[in-house]
């Protein structure tokens, strides 16, 4: 319990000195996690089940050699591609967002900065100091956090690429 509350101590530390900029790269982090979560989820537990109804409905087929059975077959693999798909590109978008989102805390420290100086003149380095703390910590967290979704997206991409593939050969077209 004592971690837990150093923990929380030690972010929101954190939050307050990169500014109100890192509660939106939270939320876009929060966010992409969610969206890939499911779709590891949706990879693992829902589309096996949708994979073997589609196999199973096509072996049940008396016709899978004419035009019009080949139209079936690419439906349903467009239909199960479409589905595997799904929330890949806000997913790609939202890891995307965060550099631009650590940029915009960079731009509003940098406000700060200069803000201190007009005010306070060159003189008090330590309100300078936190200025720069606001410009620099938003950006290294988005980066932080687009670098995290970057490598977990690869690899959630490629298993999609494999799971369709995989379908695409379960369904002989003779």
């Amino acid at each position: 319990m004592l971690y837990l509350m150093g923990l929380w101590e030690t972010i929101r530390d954190f939050l307050s000195t990169g500014g109100d900029v890192l509660y939106f790269v939270m939320g876009a982090l929060f966010l992409m996690w969610v969206l890939m979560i499911e779709r590891f989820w949706f990879l693992t537990a829902v589309f096996p089940k949708m994979k073997k109804q589609i196999i199973a409905n096509w072996d049940a087929r008396k016709d899978t050699t004419s035009w019009y059975a080949h139209r079936i077959r690419e439906a349903w693999i467009s239909e199960a591609a479409d589905k595997l798909n799904a929330r890949m590109l806000l997913i790609k978008t939202t890891i995307a967002m965060c550099p631009l989102i650590g940029l915009l805390g960079t731009v509003t420290g940098m406000i700060a900065v200069f803000e201190t100086m007009a005010t306070q003149g060159t003189g008090n380095p330590r309100l300078m100091a936190d200025g720069i703390s606001m410009a620099t910590i938003p950006t290294m967290a988005g980066m932080v956090a687009a670098l995290s979704g970057m490598f977990f997206a690869t690899r959630l991409e490629s298993k999609v690429k494999r799971a369709r593939d995989k379908l695409i050969d379960s369904l002989p077209h003779h």
